[in-house]
């Protein structure tokens, strides 16, 4: 059997199209991004200008190719379109976060329905009002005014996040609300979109004849959420233990996006909501890799999107508002859709006791309609439900609704920075941004109930922002009531205890961390084995640990100070190994209220000791001390930045590791927080002369933040970039 292709011309005509409608959207795009505006807005006047609205009254030969009237050649164009729309909901479905809008609760849930249901209710009047010439050739009157009444009341969740991004508002409060609410307002539109799409496409509008359908669709998103969240779980786990390679997790972030956009394609609803249902699955994984939504994203915001937002504009013919009545519509429907929105949330954000000042905010930016409503008014246009004329009113309402909200929006908050909270939260989060350690993300705890297994446990959960969950692994069966212990220390964060598996504990461990976590907590013996470094579990993890590591070694011969450290110690060296430990120790300072030492030790064997301020800090080498001084200047403006006080100490002796413990003892420390890069020698972790010497001889606390070697070049590698 041979395959049906292409012909020549159709294959020219297919290229031709795809560098024409790229090249054009692209420089568009970042034409509007240079001005302020979401580069859709340029994507989709590309198709306008190459559409039958300018290219094809100008130079009609050209208009046949990039829109050609035989389906044959105009259907590859349109399918690429499709594939980008659909990878465009995968990265909506990523960026929805249902914890968010479960923990914004009830300001969330008030502003979303009066934002949903004032413009839906007035867009059910409208349809109701609008001429027949505006329905499509296959729509019932149900269906049309269904559509318009969703086109009003939906808002544009990408859209809205790059306004939010651009503009420097995503973490303000009221940019939080605002995501939340769009993404309530996203899963609600695709939602009624998807039963829409059902309705329209039945044949009887009976109540039996569209229970089918519906109910189809029901049953598809309830197995994808429950069965489905599991299946893409344990594939997702599956790709990551065996290398971790973001090839396999590409593959399989695809593989489920087709799988769901057939399924909701074939139970009579649309290919856009399965997509954006995977995206949703996929992204809420604990075993999700980042890295593909950069990859994903780079793809589609590049060609994909644009493709798909150029053939929307190739659609639109704005020769069709010279019909006085098509413009005068075009005009009722921006103004209601525009006005309807601001009230509804305007009366959401009253009911729930925000400020006018967060409601005109939140009204503004969930105003702008962008990608969404288009992909709203393609599936209209594609089922028959809307005709040409409905379809050019609604994307230019899309597009002139997100074209105002940027300025609009920067005119409202200009001179208002928010409550003192506020303030205080944007500020320790702008530097928190800059942390190569202590970020959100899954923290691995093995344990077995032992005193380090809970010293680490204290500390991390000191350190860590509380929105980071742990996976406490208990690693040898039978120890429960004592890995309980280590649970307990973690009561107000979410966390989960599972037994970590047979086989070798170090392995198991290692494979373990492969799964998705930002560190792993160990904690150490107090007195290491002969031939080892920590102990031989340690050790082995340290060797081969592909994530970032906290291990914590309990005193040596005292007891432990209850409530945390009074005092830390933490050397600076410049390094970003040394800016971990800092981070740690920084974090630390900031929840248990401790006093940290920042000490700097300058090795000269030929120098006698010295012990002075960072400010006064000039010897014979004057050189040297400056550079000493600034690596100190710098990490005090690092704790100056986090609201931490600390005392700079500059030392001068042959031994680092010396001069570190005298200073210790000199200012009662009880803790001595190290950061260093751990090199594998000899199938033997090595962890630097100096920490491993503070490890034998400190007889206080000691935590050491141990980065492998690729990660910390990964991290200097991005940071300059």
């Amino acid at each position: 059997m041979r395959l049906p292709s292409l012909d020549a011309h159709a294959l020219l005509v297919m290229w031709v199209q795809l560098f024409v409608v790229v090249l054009v959207a692209r420089l568009l795009g970042t034409a509007m991004r240079r001005i302020g505006q979401p580069p859709v807005v340029g994507e989709l006047v590309a198709g306008v200008l190459l559409g039958p609205s300018v290219l094809a009254s100008i130079w009609p030969s050209a208009g046949r190719w990039l829109v050609p009237s035989s389906q044959i050649l105009a259907a590859p164009l349109n399918a690429v379109g499709w594939v980008g729309v659909a990878f465009l909901l995968v990265l909506t479905g990523f960026e929805t976060d249902l914890k968010l809008i479960r923990r914004l609760g009830r300001p969330a849930a008030a502003v979303s329905v009066g934002g949903l249901v004032v413009p839906f209710v007035v867009g059910i009047w409208l349809g109701w009002m609008m001429p027949a010439f505006f329905r499509g050739a296959h729509s019932t009157a149900t269906a049309f005014v269904l559509f318009i009444g969703v086109s009003l009341s939906i808002s544009s969740m990408p859209v809205i996040a790059r306004i939010l991004e651009d503009l420097g508002f995503m973490r303000r409060n009221f940019g939080q609300m605002t995501m939340a609410v769009a993404m309530v307002n996203d899963l609600v539109g695709w939602l009624a979109l998807g039963f829409i799409v059902a309705l329209a496409r039945s044949s009887n509008v009976s109540l039996t004849s569209l229970a089918m359908p519906l109910g189809a669709v029901l049953l598809v998103l309830l197995l994808s959420f429950t069965v489905g969240q599991r299946v893409v779980d344990g594939a997702l786990r599956r790709v990551r233990r065996v290398d971790g390679n973001h090839v396999d997790s590409m593959a399989v972030t695809l593989i489920i996006t087709l799988a769901l956009a057939a399924a909701t394609q074939a139970v009579h609803s649309d290919a856009v909501l399965g997509a954006y249902v995977a995206g949703i699955l996929v992204g809420r994984s604990k075993f999700f890799m980042p890295r593909i939504r950069i990859q994903l994203e780079a793809v589609t915001n590049s060609v994909l999107a644009p493709i798909f937002f150029a053939t929307a504009g190739l659609r639109l013919d704005l020769g069709r508002l010279a019909n006085p009545q098509t413009l005068l519509w075009a005009v009722i429907v921006l103004v209601a859709a525009a006005m309807t929105k601001v009230a509804g949330v305007l009366a959401g954000a009253r009911a729930a006791r925000l400020g006018n000042r967060d409601g005109l905010a939140l009204a503004l930016a969930l105003n702008a309609r962008g990608a969404v409503e288009i992909v709203i008014a393609t599936v209209g246009l594609s089922i028959g439900v809307l005709s040409d004329s409905a379809y050019t009113v609604i994307v230019l309402m899309a597009i002139i609704t997100s074209m105002v909200a940027p300025p609009l929006l920067r005119l409202v908050v200009r001179g208002w920075r928010g409550g003192p909270e506020e303030v205080e939260r944007l500020e320790r989060e702008e530097a928190l941004e800059e942390n190569l350690l202590i970020k959100p993300g899954r923290i691995m705890m093995p344990s077995r109930g032992t005193a380090g297994s809970i010293a680490v446990a204290r500390l991390v959960h000191a350190a860590w922002p509380l929105d980071a969950p742990v996976s406490v692994l208990n690693v040898e069966p039978g120890h429960d009531a004592d890995v309980q212990a280590v649970v307990d220390v973690f009561q107000a964060r979410e966390v989960e205890l599972r037994n970590l598996g047979t086989g070798a504990v170090p392995e198991a461990i290692v494979e373990e961390a492969k799964l998705g976590y930002s560190i792993v907590g160990l904690g150490a013996r107090e007195d290491a084995r002969p031939g080892s470094l920590l102990s031989p579990v340690v050790d082995d993890v340290l060797a081969d640990c592909p994530v970032p590591m906290v291990i914590v070694r309990p005193p040596l011969g005292r007891s432990r100070a209850s409530g945390g450290p009074r005092t830390i110690l933490v050397p600076t060296a410049g390094t970003p190994s040394s800016r971990t430990a800092q981070e740690l120790a920084y974090a630390l300072a900031r929840s248990t209220g401790a006093r940290v030492s920042l000490t700097h030790v300058i090795t000269r064997p030929e120098q006698p000791v010295s012990v002075g301020s960072a400010t006064a800090a000039q010897g014979s080498n004057g050189a040297v001390s400056a550079v000493a001084a600034g690596i100190i200047s710098q990490a005090v403006e690092h704790a100056r930045e986090l609201d931490v006080a600390v005392k700079p100490t500059l030392r001068t002796g042959p031994s680092a590791g010396e001069e570190l413990l005298r200073e210790a003892r000199e200012q009662g420390a009880d803790l001595i927080v190290l950061g260093t890069t751990v090199l594998s020698l000899g199938g033997r972790p090595f962890l630097g002369h100096t920490v491993e010497y503070v490890l034998q001889e400190a007889d206080m606390e000691v935590a050491v933040v141990a980065t492998p070697a690729t990660l910390v070049a990964g991290a200097v590698s991005n940071r300059e970039d």
